[in-house]
């Protein structure tokens, strides 16, 4: 089965290049090199017990991205942590994804990095490689997790993170609005060739100011899903290489040009100005799209929004599947923290804690221990079970994710991004802009 490159939304971490030899951010990881051939024995639980930290007051920093249902359950579990353990309290740094890494990055290199930190999986490569956390083991339990999941986290037989969920990409749209509008539902199973039918039949039931979906022809996560579809792979290979096929690109910017021209995707100021989750700045939020790629455990965000109103449907596919399954997120101990032992003891009760699971729920996705996983499933509430639809829809052939060739951050962080904006303000050409991307990368090879 293909493998999926990296992970959502990467940030660039250049503020740590050339800063510090042990510090790194790379957003689109390492490959097979950088992976421990086998899943280390897991830690039992006696082991963790033996080890555990003294009584002595401790203050953790904790850092995490999410939504405010996320927030709000972290906030719950970390309560609950210190009331069962009154030494322990936390200083929690929580925003949404728009310069999280940046921030991080910085604290990174200035040796302040929190104690505990959330970190996408297309960031672990660098992470681990440049020494930036610590080894897990034995403190933390790792016996109820798929390998496949904690193979992310892993470097020369060492856990540096564990996964905190599995999730499934896909899509989101305003199934209410479409209701209303006289647009049909998509369907799991649909095709590249459905969506830009259905694009172009609702031309004339959407009134003004009102678009089928963002301008994807430029997003890096999008085209990766459509050239998977195509079987095409990885767009950046494992061990390092430039695969974006010149046809297969040419094709998906060709299309969006002609939705740009049609008026069936927000202009390019207005498409710039939207911000994932922002109730006011979403442009799904805000009724100005109809679609918008999405990840099986974030329903709950948009519903908080507007109850209801939302709905997933599995990526697009052609000859392949377009949508992938990955890890969520992966939670670690930083290198430098001067608590790592009581830090290493909290993720072992948050990511293995029935209770904690509990309070947590999906909100990072189906948790990734399987029992918790189980036991949450039978008490899912209907959103949680729209999601858990998603993952399963896409789990018999969905690409299945890894983080790939590290070295790229700056390609797909600055060199797509610049394309990306060059097509959606007209720019470039489609012509133009593979030239442009296939330039780029040569800085990029191994």
């Amino acid at each position: 089965m293909l493998k999926w490159k990296r992970s959502l939304t990467v940030l660039a971490m250049t503020a740590l290049l050339g800063t510090m030899a042990a510090c790194g951010g790379n957003g689109n990881g390492n490959g097979a090199t950088n992976k421990a051939e086998a899943t280390p024995e897991p830690a039992s639980t006696t082991a963790a017990a033996t080890a555990a930290p003294s009584n002595e007051p401790v203050k953790l920093r904790i850092m995490w991205w999410g939504s405010q249902p996320r927030h709000e359950a972290t906030l719950a579990a970390l309560e609950l942590y210190t009331k069962n353990n009154p030494n322990v309290t936390f200083e929690p740094e929580y925003s949404g994804m728009d310069g999280y890494l940046d921030k991080l990055s910085t604290q990174a290199a200035a040796k302040n990095a929190p104690d505990i930190v959330q970190l996408d999986p297309g960031w672990m490569p660098d992470w681990m490689s440049r020494g930036q956390l610590a080894d897990l083991a034995p403190e933390v339990d790792v016996s109820k997790f798929d390998a496949k999941l904690l193979s992310g986290g892993q470097l020369d037989g060492k856990q540096y993170a564990v996964p905190l969920g599995s999730v499934a990409f896909g899509m989101v749209y305003d199934k209410a609005a479409m209701d209303k509008l006289g647009i049909a539902n998509p369907a799991n199973g649909w095709t590249w060739d459905d969506f830009f039918a259905l694009a172009k039949e609702s031309k004339s039931k959407l009134p003004e100011g009102q678009y089928f979906t963002l301008d994807y022809g430029g997003n890096y996560f999008m085209y990766s899903a459509y050239q998977y579809a195509k079987g095409k792979g990885q767009v950046i290979t494992d061990d390092g290489h430039f695969n974006v096929d010149q046809a297969v690109f040419l094709e998906w910017t060709k299309k969006f040009e002609e939705l740009r021209k049609e008026g069936l995707v927000p202009p390019a100021d207005v498409n710039a100005s939207d911000k994932e989750n922002d109730p006011q700045m979403d442009l799904l939020a805000a009724g100005k799209v109809l679609f918008r790629y999405s990840f099986s455990n974030n329903l709950g965000t948009w519903d908080s929004i507007k109850p209801g109103a939302y709905a997933l449907v599995t990526m697009p596919r052609a000859e392949e599947a377009g949508g992938w399954l990955k890890p969520s997120m992966y939670l670690s101990v930083s290198e430098n923290s001067k608590h790592a032992e009581e830090a290493k003891k909290f993720i072992n009760w948050f990511v293995n804690d029935q209770e904690a699971g509990n309070i947590l729920k999906t909100f990072r996705g189906l948790p990734a221990n399987k029992e918790i996983a189980t036991a949450l499933e039978a008490s899912m509430s209907d959103l949680d079970k729209v999601g858990l639809g998603l993952l399963r829809a896409t789990e018999p052939d969905g690409q299945t994710w890894s983080a790939g060739a590290g070295g790229w951050t700056n390609f797909i962080d600055k060199d797509w991004v610049l394309v990306r904006d060059q097509l959606s303000f007209g720019k470039v050409t489609p012509e133009k802009a593979f030239e442009q991307l296939k330039e780029a990368s040569q800085a990029y090879e191994k």
